[in-house]
């Protein structure tokens, strides 16, 4: 800090009437861009600010400075090191001498939505109080710390939020703290090196602290994780995005429930449109879809579409033969409002007897009708969809798209193939009232991109390897299409059944690409990834880059069957490890691949759980064979699969 007078009283002051604040705001976005939730906040800031100040770590779109001209007087663009902490720094180093003209300076960033509750009130209540600094929130001490697992985490402010009187910004021990200040190479080190120590320094060296909404108040010791429904209902203006984010295991074990929180928030009138688009472009779809409760079971009688807000709709449907219609296009019939229909077949042969079938088929609600045959058979669905229908998807003249087939897995017992088919199908189309409903919730959310139903379970094993192999391949396919919405690990929320209703928009970033039919089979990236598959689990991804979230639906009979298979497998499972879920699955990773429990397994994971050092130094010789083994495995099913007639 240079070129600021130094005030050696530490007497506390209150916030005086007509006095100047400076808000220093931190924003970084991976992509340079603004979502809209930022200037949302920002905007109600100003009528509490003589300045805002806004600092962007990394780099700032033109959009982006667009979005933050009107709602701050300057705008600061830096280098994206040291996190939110050394960019508060900058921005007091560029202030300099100009601190003098303020009375109180807010330190705060991008990691909350709000104000879901008017800042005003938390305004006036703390500007009459005789302190140095004071935050929104606080952590309580914990002893062990829960990041080093020893010593203790002091009782701290939380960092998205620390208001300094000038009393303190002016005083030497504020100039000391900020010119000793560390490197923060992690978040774990703006934690350790920042947060958990700020409190305690200035509280040590004479200076009086106090938080708006205290941590004691509250059942937690850290309630802007763990309550945020109770501070926005004490009149909290802030909700911290980290409940849309964090593990869901941990979550779970702490009963956070985002999804009533969500309905809080809009229950207060916050446009919660703004929290969709910023954490679809963010976050894991899977992580998201499961902290924020985005499971839908919808019921058979209509109880949500608003007809006079139509919307245009076609159906897409991939027959191989013609024999795969007839289910498929009885299932059509619950579309309950106007719709086109588009047939897409590779049987040459068939077409005319397929066409006879869609002529005749007599839905009252089917306008325009087409049947398209598809030159090329590699790819199946997603080519005929992606390239053979790119016209309609990047044409304009629909909103939402219908994908269908009548394509069941092969190599599955008969039980399984029927269930695979009921499940996929009868969970889009179940009944008119259930179809009302799913589109209904594509009329209540405009940032809605896709619907389909969860990840299939009963008569599968998709369970923690849902990418299949496929995890390098949308790696390489999301860079290449500019995606960078984080990936799912085990496995993606996608529609791992190829069937699914979508906003047409949110298809744009695969669509809009010119692929060919060529390009559906081996990819030379690999040898053994098909594009269709891989783009089947980026689709969720490609809709996040665009600012759409994904919610999956269930109806009522599939919600039970799911539910209780879930259940029982889960209890089952767990019988013979202790602690909570999140405790489970911990020891479960540690453990590492089990294998078939042989003798070179069971060393492996008594290694990996009480000699971590030593495992992690025979990795590379103990990994080739089990990659080599997995592989062949991996490479006689698919054999076997393809002698029975094609892979599932």
């Amino acid at each position: 800090m240079t070129g600021v007078p130094v005030v050696s009283a530490v007497v506390p002051g209150v916030f005086p009437v007509g006095g100047r604040r400076l808000v220093v705001y931190v924003v970084w976005d991976r992509r340079g861009d603004v979502d809209d939730y930022v200037p949302v906040a920002l905007a109600g800031l100003r009528e509490h600010a003589a300045r805002v100040l806004v600092v962007v770590n990394g780099s700032l779109t033109d959009a982006g400075r667009a979005k933050l001209e009107p709602v701050s007087d300057e705008i600061l663009v830096r280098e994206n090191v040291g996190f939110d902490i050394w960019a508060h720094k900058e921005a007091l180093d560029h202030v300099g001498a100009g601190l003098t003209e303020f009375d109180e300076v807010v330190l705060t960033n991008d990691t909350w939505f709000g104000p879901v509750r008017p800042y005003g009130p938390v305004f006036e209540r703390m500007q009459g109080r005789a302190v140095h600094f004071w935050g929104m929130t606080d952590h309580a001490e914990e002893v062990p710390n829960p990041f080093t697992n020893e010593g203790r985490l002091p009782y701290h402010l939380q960092s998205f939020w620390i208001a300094v009187r000038r009393e303190m910004f002016l005083s030497e021990a504020w100039g000391q703290y900020w010119r000793d200040l560390p490197e923060m190479p992690s978040y774990f080190d703006a934690v350790l090196k920042h947060e958990a120590v700020f409190t305690e320094y200035f509280t040590d060296r004479g200076h009086t602290v106090d938080v708006a909404y205290p941590s004691a108040a509250y059942p937690t010791d850290h309630p802007a994780l763990f309550n945020s429904d109770m501070l926005l209902a004490d009149g909290c203006p802030l909700l911290k995005r980290r409940p849309f984010f964090h593990y869901p295991p941990f979550l779970d074990r702490h009963a956070v429930i985002g999804r009533r929180i969500l309905q809080a928030v809009a229950a207060y009138g916050f446009p919660v449109d703004v929290i969709w688009q910023n954490l679809a472009r963010n976050v894991q779809p899977k992580v998201l879809n499961t902290d924020a409760g985005m499971l839908e079971v919808l019921p058979e009688t209509d109880v949500s579409y608003d007809p006079e807000r139509p919307l245009r709709i076609v159906a897409i449907a991939h027959f191989r033969a013609g024999d795969e219609a007839t289910g498929i296009l009885e299932r059509l019939r619950a579309i309950p409002v106007p719709f086109d229909l588009v047939v897409t077949t590779s049987d040459a042969g068939g077409v005319d007897a397929l066409r006879a079938m869609v002529d005749s088929f007599d839905s009252a609600h089917l306008g325009a009708r087409e049947v398209r045959v598809i030159a090329h058979k590699r790819g199946r669905d997603m080519s005929a969809f992606f390239v053979g229908c790119r016209d309609i998807l990047t044409g304009g003249s629909y909103d939402l798209v219908i994908k269908v087939h009548g394509r069941v897995p092969s190599g599955r017992k008969e039980n399984v193939r029927r269930y695979f088919r009921r499940y996929q199908v009868e969970n889009l189309l179940s009944s008119p009232g259930y179809v009302a409903n799913v589109l209904g919730l594509f009329q209540k959310e405009p940032g809605l991109g896709l619907v389909f139903p969860p990840m299939v379970h009963i008569g599968y094993a998709t369970a923690g390897r849902g990418w299949y192999g496929y995890l390098g391949e949308g790696v390489d396919l999301c860079k290449e299409l500019g995606i960078r919405v984080p990936l799912d690990g085990l496995s993606p929320l996608a529609p791992l059944g190829g069937m699914w209703i979508s906003r047409v928009d949110a298809l744009g970033v695969i669509a809009e690409r010119e692929w060919t039919y060529d390009e559906y089979g081996k990819q030379p990236r690999s040898t053994r990834a098909e594009l269709g598959r891989v783009q089947e689990r980026i689709v969720t991804l490609a809709a996040g880059e665009r600012g759409f979230h994904t919610r999956t639906v269930l109806n009522a009979e599939h919600a039970a069957s799911s539910h209780l298979a879930l259940e029982y497998k889960v209890d089952e499972m767990s019988v013979t490890l202790p602690g909570y879920p999140v405790e489970q699955i911990q020891f479960l990773h540690r453990v590492g691949w089990v294998g078939g429990g042989g003798i070179v397994a069971l060393t492996r994971m008594y290694m990996r759980m009480n000699h971590p050092r030593t495992a992690r130094a025979l990795l590379p010789f103990l990994n080739p064979p089990l990659m080599l083994a997995r592989r062949t495995i991996y490479f006689v099913r698919r054999m076997k699969a393809r002698l029975r007639g094609g892979a599932s």
